[in-house]
């Protein structure tokens, strides 16, 4: 009886962890990152006494969103916060690269040091969700100053 029993546990192991792979398979239980959004700070330049942002958005993995608006703030090259803005970086084409530009007014480019991304204002399309928007963003800059998560 005890040896019926434990092959038909083993069995039942066996058979749990072939649904388990077929779901990751098929994507409804995988654990792996979704799609990275990357978003880049590409270039600063001066527009009168603003700091002109270019930020290339590379979606060139992912699906469409409708909107996506970002919390970004300017830290001075001090490390102190100097100006907070919502910027709408969407609509999103899926699988496209795109460069939105936006100023930081009245501050100059060559005070800012760190450019954060704060948070995820709102993400809409398919089945996004600000959080999930949020975990998929990457961050990198090829300006003066970093920009970070």
């Amino acid at each position: 009886m005890r040896a019926a029993m434990t092959v038909s546990m083993g069995a039942a192991a066996v058979l749990a962890a072939i649904a388990g792979s077929a779901m990751a398979q098929d994507g409804k239980a995988s654990d792996t990152k979704a799609t990275p959004l990357k978003l880049e700070l590409n270039r600063l330049e001066p527009a009168g006494e603003s700091c002109r942002t270019y930020l290339l958005v590379d979606n060139s993995r992912g699906p469409a969103l409708k909107s996506l608006k970002v919390d970004l703030f300017a830290f001075d090259t001090d490390g102190v916060a100097q100006k907070r803005l919502a910027v709408e970086l969407g609509p999103v084409q899926d699988r496209k690269t795109t460069v939105r530009l936006f100023d930081f007014p009245a501050l100059a480019c060559a005070k800012i040091g760190r450019v954060l991304l704060n948070d995820v204002l709102a993400c809409e399309g398919g089945e996004a969700s600000r959080e999930a928007c949020l975990e998929r963003i990457e961050t990198e800059s090829k300006a003066s100053a970093p920009f970070v998560r």
